[in-house]
Order: C-alpha cells, then sequence, then structure tokens
C-alpha cells in the first residue's frame, strides 16, 4: 500500500475525547487551529496549518482531516486533553457612519472596538476510527451562547486496494462544507475572519453559510490514493423549537424533506507543492421563514439549486517562502415561488419567480517562515434583478433589487507562534492582523444602492483583530 501522508508518524494508543452531540447554531466566524490536535498528534500548528495558525489546511491537514482526525504521537498527559479554549478581539473602523439606529445594540455608529467572540472546543479522536471537534461560542457582542462549527467522524478506515489506500468514512455535521478538507469550501474560506459591526452584501449563495448552524447534514466520503475525494449525503433543517433553544438563525426558511449535496475533488501532491480542481452541488426546497416561523409551503415553495466549482495551488518549499492561491465559483438558481406569492400577497406587486446568482471568490496569499502573511481577496456577484429578496432599506438595501457587489480584501497577518519551538508549543498561539476591504459596487450599484442616499465606499472597512488560541 502506498504510504499515507500521515504514516510518518507514530500512531499511539486511543486517547479519549469527549465529544458532544450534535446541536446546532449560526456560526459567524471560523474554527482554526485547535490546540488539542497539535498536542493529539504530537506536531506542532504550521504542520497542518499555513502560516502556522489556520483555518488553510496543508496536505498534512487535509489528510488529518479525512482521517477523522484519529493521528495520534503526541507525548505526555496533554496529548490526552480534548480541550481548546479561543478569544478573538478586535477594532472596526467603516468610510462612513452608519445611520443612528441602524448600529448594533450597545455600540456605536462607527470606531467599535469588542471582544468578538470566546470559544471552547472539544476536539480529538475517540479511538482508531472515530472522532472529531465541537465549538462552543459565547458572543459579548449581542451576549449570545451556541453551539457553533460541530463535524463529528462517527466512523472511517482505510481499505487495501491492491497497494492503494481506499479511505472511506461518515461524518455528522451542522453546515454544508464544514467537514469539508479544501479551503475552497465557503465554511473555510478566505475572508477567514471578518466585522461584526461593518455592512456586508445581501447576496450570498445558499451554498456559503444560508444553512450553516441551522442544519444536520449526514455523509459519506470516499479517499482514493490520496487524491481522488468524493462525498454525498444529505441536510435537514433544525426545526423552530431547536433553534430556538440554540440560537440559531432561521436562514431562508425550513426544508420539509431532505437537501442533496455532492462533492468530488481531485488532488495533486508533488514536490512540495499541491493543487486540486472540484465541483459542489447543493439542492434545496424550503418553505420561506415569516418572522420566528416557517410558512407551511400551501403558498409555494422556495427552490435553490447550487453548482459550485473550485480549484488551488499551494507551494511550501521549506516552509520559508509560502503561496497559496484559491478560487471558487458559484451559480444558484432560484425559484422563489413561496417567497414571491408572499410578496404579491403584501405588496399587490406581481413578481417573478424565477431568477440566478453568480459569484466568484479569489485569494492569493504569500507567507514567510509562517510567520508574516499578505493576502490579497476578490468577491464578485452578480446575476438578475430580484425584487423578492433584494429591497430598497437604509444600509441593508437594494434600490435597484440587483444583488451586483464587487469587493477587494487585502490582509496582513502575523503569528509569532505556531511552530515547533515555539512558546508554550502546543498549547499557546497569537494571530494579529489588519484587513481593509474595499468596495465598488454594493447591493446593487455604487451610488444610492439602498435608496437612503448611500454609497459603496461608505462600507470600505478597516478591521483590525488579535486572535488567541490556547
Amino acid at each position: 500500500m502506498q504510504p499515507s501522508l500521515l504514516s510518518k508518524f507514530p500512531r499511539k494508543a486511543p486517547l479519549v475525547a469527549a465529544l458532544a452531540a450534535l446541536a446546532s447554531v449560526a456560526a459567524t466566524t471560523q474554527a482554526k487551529a485547535v490546540a488539542s490536535f497539535a498536542a493529539q498528534t504530537g506536531q506542532p500548528c504550521d504542520t497542518c496549518h499555513v502560516g502556522g495558525f489556520g483555518p488553510q489546511l496543508t496536505p498534512f491537514g487535509r489528510a488529518f482531516k479525512i482521517s477523522g482526525y484519529t493521528q495520534s504521537g503526541g507525548d505526555g498527559w496533554q496529548a490526552g486533553v480534548p480541550l481548546t479554549a479561543m478569544a478573538l478581539s478586535s477594532f472596526t473602523r467603516t468610510s462612513g457612519n452608519l445611520p443612528q439606529g441602524q448600529q448594533t445594540r450597545h455600540y456605536s455608529v462607527n470606531n467599535n472596538a469588542a471582544i468578538d467572540q470566546i470559544s471552547v472546543f472539544l476536539a480529538g479522536r475517540l479511538g482508531d476510527h472515530s472522532g472529531g471537534f465541537a465549538q462552543f461560542t459565547y458572543s459579548p457582542i449581542d451576549n449570545s451562547v451556541a453551539l457553533d462549527n460541530t463535524d463529528l467522524r462517527p466512523y472511517t478506515t482505510a481499505i487495501d486496494l491492491g497497494g492503494r489506500e481506499l479511505r472511506v468514512g461518515l461524518t455528522i455535521n451542522n453546515s454544508p462544507t464544514v467537514q469539508d478538507p479544501f479551503n475552497t469550501s465557503f465554511a473555510w474560506g478566505y475572508p477567514y475572519v471578518g466585522s461584526s459591526f461593518a455592512p456586508t452584501p445581501a447576496a450570498q449563495p445558499i451554498l456559503a453559510g444560508s444553512f450553516a448552524g441551522n442544519s444536520i447534514g449526514y455523509t459519506a466520503y470516499a479517499w482514493y490514493d490520496q487524491s481522488l475525494y468524493l462525498e454525498g449525503g444529505f441536510y435537514q433543517t433544525m426545526t423552530p423549537w431547536l433553534m430556538a433553544r440554540t440560537g440559531s438563525a432561521f436562514g431562508p426558511g425550513g426544508a420539509p424533506g431532505v437537501m442533496p449535496y455532492l462533492r468530488a475533488a481531485y488532488e495533486w501532491n508533488w514536490n512540495q507543492q499541491s493543487a486540486h480542481v472540484g465541483a459542489m452541488f447543493l439542492q434545496s426546497g424550503v418553505n420561506p421563514a415569516v418572522g420566528d416561523r416557517f410558512s407551511d409551503g400551501s403558498n409555494g415553495r422556495d427552490q435553490y439549486t447550487d453548482y459550485a466549482i473550485d480549484a488551488s495551488y499551494m507551494y511550501l518549499g521549506d516552509g520559508t517562502n509560502i503561496v497559496t492561491a484559491q478560487g471558487v465559483f458559484t451559480h444558484e438558481s432560484q425559484h422563489l415561488n413561496g417567497s414571491a406569492t408572499a410578496a404579491n400577497l403584501a405588496n399587490l406587486t406581481l413578481f417573478k419567480s424565477n431568477y440566478d446568482l453568480n459569484q466568484v471568490r479569489f485569494s492569493l496569499s504569500y507567507w514567510y517562515q509562517n510567520t508574516y502573511g499578505l493576502t490579497l481577496g476578490w468577491q464578485n456577484s452578480w446575476g438578475s434583478a430580484n425584487p423578492v429578496l433584494y429591497q430598497p432599506g437604509p444600509v441593508n438595501g437594494s434600490n435597484n433589487g440587483k444583488p451586483d457587489s464587487n469587493a477587494f480584501i487585502l490582509e496582513a497577518d502575523w503569528v509569532p507562534f505556531g511552530k515547533a519551538d515555539s512558546w508554550m508549543q502546543p498549547w499557546a498561539n497569537l494571530k494579529v492582523g489588519a484587513q481593509f476591504t474595499a468596495y465598488t459596487k454594493f447591493n446593487g450599484s455604487s451610488r444610492n444602492y439602498d435608496g437612503s442616499g448611500r454609497g459603496s465606499g461608505a462600507n470600505d472597512t478597516l478591521y483590525l483583530f488579535s486572535w488567541l488560541v490556547f
């Protein structure tokens, strides 16, 4: 059998790691490098993560995830502790103040400093064939506690097929793509963190996070010869009762049936380089949300069909100079019979029900010695005018009903720890960053995009952050 990417590190006896049962809540940020995984494997954070912090995975990091978080190799008592904590603090300044009454409660119309979140992870292996992680997050901004990103692997194993390894496994997770091993996926894509105070474009594909935290997914996957990755399964939305008790957002509505999900990717690894191409699919039929409940579907149902193609390239070299490029294109077909019917009844205006949305996301990054990083990102969304989903309103509205937005995101990062010889390795890691987002178009246009006189440049955002994991 061909040696595994994980095989150069020794396996030890199973470590006990208590994992919570899956519930869910909408996640506004992503889980990053988890210190308990570093202790479990005996490897520094930069073995699994580009930049020594995450969430961008190296080939080893992808293999660790696909193998169900089961790899061991750490020494001492710390290798068996499945707990990690994380704290994120920030300062946000937008080019234009928010109108009075539009700001986050208890905060200013601009120049806000905050502790964005405090998280605790239960993360580790349960044995040779199972593992996972669950993230519990407290947000001081809105004083909420919730179960955040969760990915449980109840069973995984490797099968020898004539000298080629076939890794198969099962996942239970709470967000489409949170289980995905590639950073072109939406749960783990750039930007890896963002402001809770700055306005963001209204139009996002359903696959980009509308069902993050308010759904439960059951998928099976296969990874052949450390190259071909296939995954398939389905998602179900939670009931309003469960959402209310986990703090989850309703999203676009409740799916009375199942939502099929498919993923395929092919990966190449050679000479300290890595590349992949892939595709994703999600089909969802939902009864639109009306206030604090879902409609019963008697006035029609909304159908969303998402197709995405993605690709990446990574040059790791000897770790001195690292370059990565990631891109994903998504096309979404929308048949909004339920929402259009509700809009017709409310406004006595005849709206059509068929629309489309397209989005491109691309990022290019450079890291020096996994310590100093610079990333440039681009996000562009466009599609047909859609007065059902996008209507005029201060700051977050669209005056012309179009989903068109264009943004450039520049980020500089410093990660002083995360290496083998770092202070408190593996139980301390820090990322300090400065991120600037510039919009040339926002919610349909550059000028007076919301119908209240606000221009896209008013939403340009400076976001300074400090991230501590321990």
